[in-house]
């Protein structure tokens, strides 16, 4: 294998659906804490040196978005630098004339990697950390009606969250699940009684008013191992896909 470029460090962390095997591990990619946006490229490119002013890349890159989900929803595929989107319908047709039914298909993307990012993905080596250490954190979220771990959730119905450490519990006023729209930041608080509150176990109702988007799921919390943390901690896992509060949609 050549020299690598650039590292992934990466933590182990138990495989939470096959709770019965024993030394089974899945990996988790230590992130950047930050979300990489148009603005923050625009500024990466002028900060490289380039005569094109920022308001200006910031505007193509917005257009070139709104081109490309115009296009996808027009029924075209569209390849970038970065990956291929394919329009797909999921679910089963039964019948000789069926019809398209949003509590049992939903509109999505297969989204794969475009030959330049599959050899850029060739320059990554990958660093272990060795496993994580039961440290609050969020393994798997299920959508309770439809049973799915793909990060898809349905509107006014619940979530079970399984990890560690996350029960949700205190004093501050802070404390809570929410979800966080990843386009606005707007911060949505659950304000339906949590089902369960367990340490390895919340079962939460997604807010009925929550829109169509992608978020971040946050438990805001005190709790550690039956005490108390002087100041609540918060507790991330993303991304998370809302589609229509009828059955809805995936989005990418």
């Amino acid at each position: 294998m050549g020299a690598k470029d650039y590292f992934w460090k990466v933590w182990l962390r138990p495989n939470l659906l096959t709770q019965d095997v024993e030394n089974d591990y899945i990996a988790e990619v230590s992130t950047e804490k930050n979300t990489l946006r148009n603005e923050d490229i625009a500024k990466r490119i002028v900060a490289a040196g380039s005569e094109i002013q920022y308001d200006t890349l910031l505007s193509i890159f917005n257009q070139h978005d709104r081109i490309i989900r115009e296009s996808i929803q027009q029924g075209y595929r569209v390849l970038t630098g970065v990956c291929q989107c394919t329009p797909r319908i999921t679910g089963n047709w039964i019948g000789a004339t069926p019809v398209y039914n949003p509590s049992i298909h939903r509109k999505t993307l297969d989204i794969v990697p475009s030959v330049q990012m599959r050899e850029a993905l060739t320059r990554i080596g990958v660093e272990i950390l060795g496993k994580k250490s039961a440290a609050a954190a969020i393994g798997l979220v299920t959508d309770v009606s439809t049973g799915k771990t793909d990060g898809t959730i349905t509107a006014n119905d619940d979530i079970k969250i399984e990890g560690e450490k996350i029960k949700v519990d205190g004093t501050h006023e802070s404390i809570g699940v929410y979800f966080v729209d990843a386009a606005t930041s707007e911060r949505h608080k659950v304000t339906h009684r949590l089902t369960q509150n367990d340490p390895r176990c919340v079962i939460a109702r997604v807010p009925a008013d929550l829109k169509k988007g992608t978020y971040t799921l946050e438990i805001v919390t005190q709790y550690t191992q039956g005490l108390f943390l002087k100041e609540p901690r918060t507790i991330e896992y993303s991304p998370l896909q809302l589609g229509d509060a009828e059955g809805g949609d995936d989005i990418l």
